[in-house]
């Protein structure tokens, strides 16, 4: 460019003249986008520009970019109707250009008058509860213990004694239990829980219950009814039949687990589906909890279900020995691996939670009644512990407004004799709080009769057997779903 070209009149003023915003620019040119004349739309984009520059600058301060576009319009509107104004044939030709620009002005002048009003409400509340906050944090240290009290009071676990013996000391230097695999889950006071949960909605495929809890019953069957008795301590069979759960049962399903990833959503749901099926086939379980909370009846519960296998759980002076029949099958599709349980997910733990709610309540269930299938689970022929190992650690009872059972007393050691092999030991990598202390009870009884702990172990295996074969149902097969999960 030569030396007279940039001092001409046009280049300074291409120099002198800010840039035009891209917001305005674009606005401009939707308003000439019906202008097929280029020297009438030239002859407007000049009026446009030069007219109001120096508001430019002050529609920019508009936080809201739909107002500063509308404004924009607004103003090219203005210069459109000066060009029309000064020249009939000009107006003729811009007439379209004109009703365009107005539809779009007034419909964003109509959208404003609504959001502004919105805007001062959202203002004035926010300026309201910064005033109140001072007030609200002076007022804590007063109302905390009135509110602790309202949330124990809605959240307290069903009133049901607890009898079970309390275990003995550990010794030191004791192993103890490894932490929980399962995510955390806070206590029951995070939220209220209803005193008594009823059935709140329901369709052909579907409960749904006031905690929440919401049932799937395409899968549900009927089986075999409940039909049981249980044995008093001093190994008398009670005459007393009963045909209602009293207590719950946790498994894991053992089943193959896909990621549960994006891009596997098809596997996952083909996974559970097929799940779903060969539990349904099979009578596993009362209830299963898929990996996305998703809770389905498979077995009614006036039915049992072949989900325990031999087993033994004792509660205050009555002893358990048919767990099929007096115990709801409650599994999480999950997998125990490598001597832990996989984790489970938050949605599953949640689903459990209400799930259990809602049994406890329904049933009556006392809460030391729901236990874990490792901790129930023996082997009579071999008169192990542990032939069933889901859940022999890390479930998560606390979560569950449930009592620690791991630090129980396990029956089957402490009632029975039971014990373990070194390839328990290798599996589980040590023992529980509550088989420590069941095997420090059986010893203790041991000296005291002056006998050796084998004989008393053989003779307490014997005892199990006479018990279990007094029981008017069989022991029946394991159930084909869990297999020997070491």
């Amino acid at each position: 460019m030569t030396a007279a070209a940039r001092g001409s009149p046009t280049e300074r003023y291409r120099r002198e003249r800010p840039p035009v915003s891209r917001e305005c620019g674009e606005e401009l040119t939707r308003i000439t986008d019906d202008i097929d004349d280029p020297i009438v739309k030239l002859r407007y984009l000049q009026k446009a520009l030069n007219e109001d520059g120096d508001k430019s600058a002050l529609v920019q301060l508009v936080p809201i970019p739909p107002a500063r576009r509308a404004w924009y319009r607004l103003k090219g509107l203005r210069a459109l109707d000066a060009v029309a104004d000064a020249d009939e044939e000009i107006a003729e030709r811009t007439l379209a250009a004109r009703k365009t620009a107005r539809r779009v002005v007034v419909g964003a002048s109509a959208a404003a008058m609504l959001f502004v009003p919105v805007l001062v409400a959202i203002v004035a509340w926010q300026v309201n509860r910064w005033r109140s906050e001072p007030e609200q944090v002076a007022s804590v240290g007063s109302s905390t213990e009135a509110n602790a009290t309202a949330i124990e009071a809605t959240t307290a676990p069903l009133s049901v004694p607890t009898t079970l013996t309390t275990p003995a000391p550990v010794e030191e230097n004791t192993p103890v239990n490894q932490p929980p695999v399962a995510e955390s889950l806070a206590d029951d006071d995070v939220g209220i829980v209803p005193s008594m949960l009823w059935l709140a909605d329901r369709g052909p495929d579907w409960e749904l219950y006031s905690n929440g809890l919401r049932i799937e019953t395409a899968y549900t069957v009927k089986g075999t009814p409940r039909d049981y008795r249980v044995h008093a301590r001093d190994g008398k069979l009670l005459p007393t039949k009963l045909d209602r759960p009293i207590g719950i049962l946790f498994h894991t399903s053992e089943s193959d687990l896909w990621p549960l990833e994006p891009g596997y959503e098809k596997e996952l749901r083909k996974g559970s589906e097929a799940l779903l099926r060969f539990v349904k086939r099979e009578q596993a379980y009362n209830y299963m909890i898929d990996r996305f909370g998703r809770v389905y009846r498979i077995v009614d519960d006036d039915s049992r279900a072949n989900h325990a296998g031999h087993g033994v759980w004792a509660r205050g002076d009555e002893v358990y020995l048919d767990l099929n029949s007096a115990f709801l099958g409650v599994s999480f599709e999950s997998r125990w691996e490598g001597g832990r349980t996989l984790p489970i997910t938050r949605a599953q733990l949640i689903a459990g939670r209400n799930l259990t709610h809602y049994l406890r309540q329904r049933f009556a269930i006392a809460p030391e009644m729901c236990v874990t299938h490792g901790l129930a689970s023996v082997s009579p022929k071999r008169g192990l512990i542990g032939y069933h190992l889901d859940w022999a650690r890390g479930f998560p009872f606390k979560a569950f407004g449930l009592p620690d059972l791991y630090a129980q007393p396990l029956p089957s050691v402490a009632l029975f004799g039971f014990t373990y092999d070194s390839e328990f030991l290798r599996t589980m990598g040590e023992r529980w709080p509550g088989l420590i202390a069941a095997e420090q009870q059986l010893a203790g009884e041991a000296r005291q009769r002056a006998i050796s702990l084998d004989d008393l172990r053989h003779e307490r295996q014997a005892e199990y057997r006479r018990w279990r074969a007094e029981l008017p149902t069989p022991a029946g097969d394991e159930p084909g779903l869990a297999n020997r999960n070491r």
